[in-house]
């Protein structure tokens, strides 16, 4: 199983957008600044805003690349409040 995971750094006001297959390790690498060049590095109270399971690499991929092309804060908040955005992007990239 992937993620698409959706970071979000209060202090900021900025999310970060990712896919793993391992959701704990990933964000334990992002607070302790392991990805030198990554846009994490800016904070240090990322938390975790939004998930979404996905069946493959693959779909992860896409959809993450789908959520970063939005490059809007209202459609990532609206994930959160409209599930059926997210079971849109599950079914288009199946």
């Amino acid at each position: 199983m992937h993620y698409v995971y959706i970071l979000l750094s209060p202090q900021k006001d900025t999310f970060y957008i990712g896919e793993t297959s391992d959701l704990e390790i990933r964000l334990q690498w992002h607070l302790s600044k392991e990805f030198k060049n990554s846009h994490t590095k800016i904070a240090d109270d990322w938390i975790l805003f939004y998930k979404i399971n996905c069946k493959d690499i693959n779909q992860a991929r896409k959809i993450e690349k789908h959520i970063k092309a939005m490059k809007s804060k209202k459609f990532i908040q609206n994930l959160n409040t409209f599930p059926e955005i997210t079971q849109k992007l599950l079914e288009k990239y199946t």
